[in-house]
Order: structure tokens, then sequence, then C-alpha cells
């Protein structure tokens, strides 16, 4: 079969693919090439990917840096596999990723080596407090999303994801996220009320959790649609668990490394965490994670963690250039520039359009969720979440070179995550193209019916 349109390689895909499969149901394009910010699909449509593999791609599509270290070690014959036996490349990778953490962290820090994905992290990370401990129960949030793996699973905030999958562990506790826009506790609270709710919760003797293993909570929601703790919020957490032991798992999976505009979104609230997982930016493109945690808390028996691709040393080699390039470049600070550009455009959008109702986030991490005006959300407060409408504005907005995510309540939520390096002209081109997107859904959706 000739592979030379979308057509052809979207149909063969959908033959022979699982129905598992997400993307290509709503972003119908098969890639030819990719450079940067741009992509271009076999037809020679060109988009602007503010997907970006989920935030995975810090730097864009094959950036310099990244090909260069990674056709350095193939030409050079170093081992691809070592599982985890050190190398050189493995240890400037450390070195480098070391260098990017806070000194308060990285100087106690130990690192644990996992399988590729995410939320091969976060299974780690739960099984490293639960050891160390000797508890069982993790407290986790509402909202959340930690990965698609058991016990990631149960972290989950979203119940439809989990129904169908009988026997998934139920010692995980959901607390309140500080959600302002959609206050868990009415629209007259605030985020002081979810802190205060997390204390007296774990003071309660009749609350029903035994002592905790940890906490893990994501410093800004991803898949949650883009939602940022407020830094006082994080610092009572901080306090509340340190004040009883707690260990603080902050997943920074796909908010590390820049994208918020500091090199880890929890500097923003200037916390010490006791571990944190991360992965996506950090193999510059190919799968790499780990867990980076506070020495005090390694008591693992040798062997006790362990997973065969723990060792790709070519996504080393392409982290260590991407870490060395964002910290040489102060790509955290051009996120902050770009990304505060970016989200005033999305802004000016709220006053224009009814039916948008936050535009949220930090760096080039955005969210904007759409509302409907005439639905209300829980008798109280802003409007219902608009779900068909953002779909309707991601088709939109895929029709006109741009592709973008759908997360937080509903799918409602549209979801920027650019590369790093975008420009303040291509943000202002996105943001260009996103409205146009909104004002054309918005002008069919009010648009007269035709008489029967």
């Amino acid at each position: 079969m000739s592979y030379d349109s979308n057509r052809a390689i979207l149909s063969q895909q959908a033959g022979r693919e699982s129905s598992a499969r997400t993307y290509p149901r709503y972003l119908p394009l098969a890639i030819r090439e990719a450079k940067g910010v741009e992509v271009t699909d076999m037809d020679g449509n060109e988009y602007y990917d503010c997907l970006a593999g989920a935030g995975t791609l810090a730097l864009g599509h094959n950036h310099p840096a990244v090909v260069e270290a990674m056709e350095t070690a193939i030409d050079a014959d170093r081992p691809i596999h070592t599982l985890d036996i050190s190398t050189p490349a493995k240890e400037r990778f450390v070195d480098s990723l070391f260098e990017s953490l806070p000194d308060e962290f990285s100087d106690r820090a130990k690192v644990q080596f996992c399988s590729p994905a995410g939320t091969d992290a976060v299974e780690a990370a739960l099984k490293l407090v639960k050891t160390a401990t000797g508890n069982r129960s993790v407290l986790g949030f509402q909202g959340a999303y930690h990965g698609m793996t058991s016990a990631a699973l149960a972290l989950m905030g979203d119940t439809d994801a989990k129904e169908p999958l009988p026997g998934l562990p139920n010692d995980v506790h959901h607390l309140p996220y500080p959600y302002d826009y959609r206050s868990p506790f009415g629209p007259d609270s605030d985020h002081r009320t979810a802190s205060r709710y997390v204390e007296n919760l774990l003071d309660d003797p009749e609350s029903g959790i035994t002592d905790p293993a940890g906490m893990i909570l994501e410093p800004v929601q991803g898949e949650g649609g883009a939602l940022p703790a407020p830094d006082e919020w994080l610092r009572e957490i901080r306090r509340i668990t340190r004040e009883r032991d707690i260990p603080l798992i902050l997943d920074e999976i796909q908010a590390g490394l820049g994208r918020t505009g500091e090199l880890y979104a929890f500097e923003h609230a200037d916390i010490t965490p006791d571990v944190v997982t991360l992965s996506k930016a950090i193999g510059g493109g190919l799968p790499l994670a780990v867990v980076v945690y506070d020495g005090s808390l390694d008591v693992w028996e040798p062997g006790a963690h362990a997973g065969t691709f723990r060792g790709n040393q070519l996504a080393m080699a392409a982290g260590e250039a991407t870490i060395d390039y964002i910290l040489e470049h102060d790509l955290d600070d051009h996120a902050a520039r770009v990304g505060k550009r970016l989200r005033s455009s999305l802004e000016a959008m709220a006053e224009q359009f009814e039916v948008v109702g936050d535009v949220r986030g930090r760096g080039l991490m955005l969210g904007v969720e759409f509302v409907d005006p005439d639905a209300a959300w829980q008798g109280a407060g802003p409007h219902a979440p608009h779900s068909e409408f953002a779909t309707a504005v991601q088709s939109a907005c895929f029709d006109r070179g741009l592709i973008i995510e759908l997360g937080g309540r509903g799918g409602a939520t549209a979801r920027f995550l650019p590369p790093l390096v975008l420009t303040a002209d291509q943000a202002d081109e996105v943001a260009a193209i996103f409205e146009e997107a909104v004002a054309a859904v918005a002008a069919d959706t009010n648009a007269p019916e035709a008489p029967a």
C-alpha cells in the first residue's frame, strides 16, 4: 500500500490500530515532516503545533542541539540500552538534571530511573514513599491526572476513566484542589478554604484516613485544565505535610523544565518538595522518566524497583542537550514573557465572547475554558462547561492550521502547550487563528435555525 496521503495512512491506521487510539480521531492528519513549532502533513498542510507531544517537545521538533546530540551518540558507537549500568552519557545527564533543580533540593537528592513513561515515575514514587513510611494510603486531589497505569489511575480525579476497571487500589483519598473559578466549596470561598479543609481533615481522628504514605499533586494541573495552584496554597500544603511527616510528591511531568516560566513550577511558591516525578521534556522528545527525591527516603533494597528500559542512553543524550539549552538560553524566562503575551491576547477574547469563561495558566501552559451562558453550574457560581463548543473550536483551529488539545471539566478547556522556543510573532499568529476559530464557531452557534 502507498502511504502518500493523510487519507491512506489514517485508513490503514483505523483498520489495524486499537480502538483506544485517541488523537487521530480529532486531529485527522499523518505527519510528513516537522521542524520547530510547525508540522506538515502528508497533503502538504502546515500547522502550528501547540500540543507538542503533550508538552514533551520543549525545544520543538528536530531542534539542532537535540539532533546533534543523538547523531554524536550514534556515530561514536555508544551504547543505546544499558539497563541501569552507568555510562558517561548517563552521568552527564544527571549532572544537567541536578543543575536545573534548586540547590536546596538537589544537594540532598537521589535519582531513580524508571521505565520510560511518566506514569512509571508516578508508580515508582508511590512505591518509594510507601516503603519509606510503612504506610499505605495516599492523598491525591480532585481533577488530577498522573498517568494510565493502575496506581496512577487510582489517583485520577476523573471517575469515567476508572469505572470500567475493577480492582484498582482503593487507598487513595481525593482532596479538593484550589480551582478558584469553580471552587469545590462554592462561589464565596477561595484557596484558603481548601488548605484549611486539608489540615482539619488530617487532624480529625474520625476522618477515616489512615496515616498517609504521601501526598501527590500537580503544581499546575495539566489534563485538569491548566489549573495553577496558588503559591500561598502550595506553601500551606508544604507546611501541613512537613509538620505531619507526610512526604510531598510533586508531579512535574508536564509542567517541569521551564514550561511555567520557572524551571520547575514549584519554584513559583519557593517550596522544597520531598519527591519530584519527571518525564516528557527531560528526554528531549525521547522516552525517559525519573524520580528525584530526598535521600532520607532512600531505604529501598537493591532491585526493589527495576525496569528494562530505564537505560535509554539516546534519550539521556537528547535530554542533556535539552536541559543545557534551556539553561543556557533562559527559556524559562522566555516562556514567561511569550506566555504573558499569548495569555493577554486570550484574555482579551473573554471581553469579546461571552462563551469564554476563564483564561488561566502559567508561562506556556495555558487554558481557555468555554462555558454555556444559558446553563448553570451546580446551581451557583460560573456557567456550566461548554464541551460541545470546545470540541467545535478545536476542529475549527485544526482547519485553520492550529493544533490544540482539550482538557478540564467536561473537556471544555482549550489547552496550549507549544514548544518553549515559540516566538512572540508566532504567539500572535496562534492567538489570531484561535480567535478566528472561536468567532466562527460562535457565529455558527448563534445563527438562526433554517425554517422547517
